[in-house]
């Protein structure tokens, strides 16, 4: 899970500390959970539909299905975010870069114990070690998921053992590099017979984008704009 010189030589040019992050996220990110989806303020919402220029004809019809991730930043001195190679397997997603994260169960207490569940279930991070921070935006997904994103600082002691059923691999991206506007490229491709726009975020032959490239430049808008 080791990233390389150059990565970080842009995170450091990016001015990132961990003390710096903590500062702004104890300043700047919410300390309640976002309000589950409402229809009303759908043309306000964070999600799939926002960097698209007919967002009124992507209303979900049906109710999203409440879910949670883990944003886990690795509290390194230049510090770094967690993220998922989801497994080939997977009838959705497959081969796409993730959050730890799912659907928010009937025994999960609240959307951080959710995160911290699914954390625990698809690379076996440790809960003890993790220090939820707030939360971020909620996210609409084109899957009809709500999503709550939930910032957490990681011991950088941590150890991992994957599910091979759900994530073929587990790497850090260094803060600095995410953070960065330059590295938050706008493509479009259509789906469904719809030209679709989203963020993406090329890191070292992994492609982040959709959702979890959408939840990244909502942290960078909320913590670093």
């Amino acid at each position: 899970m080791r990233v390389s010189d150059d990565a970080f030589s842009e995170a450091n040019s990016a001015g990132d500390s961990l003390a710096d992050f903590l500062r702004r996220a104890g300043e700047r990110l919410s300390r309640d959970p976002p309000p589950f989806y409402s229809e009303s303020d759908f043309l306000a919402l964070n999600g799939d539909h926002a960097l698209q220029p007919e967002k009124v004809s992507l209303i979900p019809q049906d109710r999203p299905r409440h879910a949670a991730v883990l944003v886990p930043v690795i509290a390194r001195p230049e510090p770094t975010i967690l993220l998922t190679l989801r497994s080939s397997h997977l009838s959705q997603h497959a081969g796409q870069v993730a959050f730890p994260g799912g659907r928010i169960d009937p025994g999960d207490k609240d959307e951080i114990d959710a995160a911290l569940r699914e954390a625990r279930e698809e690379v076996g991070l440790d809960s003890a070690l993790v220090r939820p921070l707030g939360f971020l935006d909620g996210y609409l997904s084109g899957t009809g998921f709500w999503i709550v994103p939930v910032v957490g600082l990681v011991d950088p002691a941590y150890t991992l053992t994957l599910n091979p059923a759900e994530v073929d691999e587990a790497f850090e991206v260094p803060l600095g590099f995410l953070m960065s506007p330059r590295n938050h490229e706008r493509q479009s491709r259509e789906w469904k017979g719809t030209l679709r726009h989203f963020y993406v975020m090329p890191f070292e032959g992994h492609n982040i984008w959709g959702a979890t490239a959408g939840m990244l430049r909502n942290l960078y808008e909320k913590v670093y704009a």
